[in-house]
């Protein structure tokens, strides 16, 4: 970290407790939680899935702190083109989903869903190809595949013209094996890898193993907008940034750091505020013409309230807040 930890009591004092409805289930959650931070150089958001535990979340709440305390970094553009993200929905429900996008010129598309068939994945990927005949596609597995399925599947789906697959299998050894294995066929489709950095002790071995063509990073799980630009600094490889389900707070800092990276060259993944049915502010950070604005994002304070948790679950994030805090507090976290 590159800044001075506030007191705790300090960021619980200044912290709300929201729960945001969802249009459609992602990641298998139909309402998002976050706690948003407000501190001297505006509003930060911590919002680590329930189920990570505090090793992994202190990082979420490293980044959370810094947006709230520090001031964003000069941007190198003041807007970021951005893919619009189709969950594992079946075929017939993909026009509705995409409507809520402006101008889909870059679609990932959700594969590998727990209860769902690669003919489902097919089905998906063909009826997205055939309604947007001109956008770059990809796929997101989210580690869902072995493998051996990985490279039957991602063997079959590249006849669809894709940009990249992102992140097939579990670790890095895997995407290793994965990309190999393509490549023995004659298939040069690209790999990202997003869980192989963000879940890793060193996330710049992806790059050392030659595991990925491409690294997607996200500002919350990696511990801030400094700590990614200096990860993927030293990777060498080019990078995606994508939110990490993000209320237009959380937002406003992941397309911050999208401004700040030298080279940008594909669509990022920063438009999920219009997977939300409700958001903090009555200005959401949305896309127009599949373009991401730059700009800091403050909540409402109706929003703020309305959208509030019960007392037990607002207990419950600030013990979590506790937790986090104590790992950040850790001598090897300065490291």
């Amino acid at each position: 970290m590159n800044f001075t930890l506030p007191p705790v009591e300090e960021l619980i004092a200044n912290a709300h407790v929201v729960r945001l409805p969802m249009r459609v289930k992602f990641r298998g959650v139909t309402e998002r939680e976050a706690l948003l931070i407000h501190g001297p150089a505006g509003w930060g958001e911590f919002s680590a899935f329930l189920e990570y535990g505090p090793a992994e979340a202190s990082r979420w709440l490293a980044a959370g702190i810094e947006a709230a305390y520090t001031d964003f970094p000069t941007p190198l553009r003041t807007s970021i083109p951005v893919n619009a993200t189709l969950p594992a929905v079946r075929a017939n429900q993909i026009a509705g989903v995409l409507a809520n996008y402006d101008a889909p010129h870059t679609i990932k598309i959700k594969v590998a869903e727990k209860g769902q068939h690669l003919d489902d994945d097919i089905a998906r990927v063909a009826e997205t190809r055939r309604l947007f005949p001109d956008a770059a596609l990809r796929v997101d597995a989210n580690t869902g595949w072995g493998i051996d399925e990985a490279v039957s599947a991602l063997l079959k789906l590249s006849e669809f013209d894709l940009q990249y697959a992102e992140q097939p299998v579990p670790g890095i050894v895997g995407l290793a094996r994965v990309r190999e294995r393509l490549r023995s066929h004659g298939v040069e489709l690209k790999i990202a890898a997003d869980e192989a950095v963000r879940k890793h002790s060193d996330p710049l071995e992806v790059a050392r193993l030659g595991a990925a063509d491409l690294m997607v990073i996200k500002a919350q799980p990696l511990g801030g907008i400094q700590a990614v630009l200096d990860i993927a600094a030293q990777s060498g490889l080019d990078v995606v940034v994508s939110s990490a389900l993000d209320t237009s707070v959380g937002l406003a800092q992941a397309a911050a750091l999208a401004s700040a990276v030298p080279q940008l060259p594909y669509a990022c993944g920063l438009a999920t505020g219009s997977l939300f049915a409700e958001d903090v502010t009555a200005t959401p950070l949305l896309a127009t013409a599949g373009q991401l604005p730059v700009r800091r994002v403050a909540p409402d304070e109706d929003k703020l309230r309305t959208l509030s948790v019960t007392t037990e679950r607002r207990t419950w994030w600030e013990q979590r807040v506790r937790e986090c805090y104590e790992q950040l507090m850790a001598p090897e976290s300065h490291n």
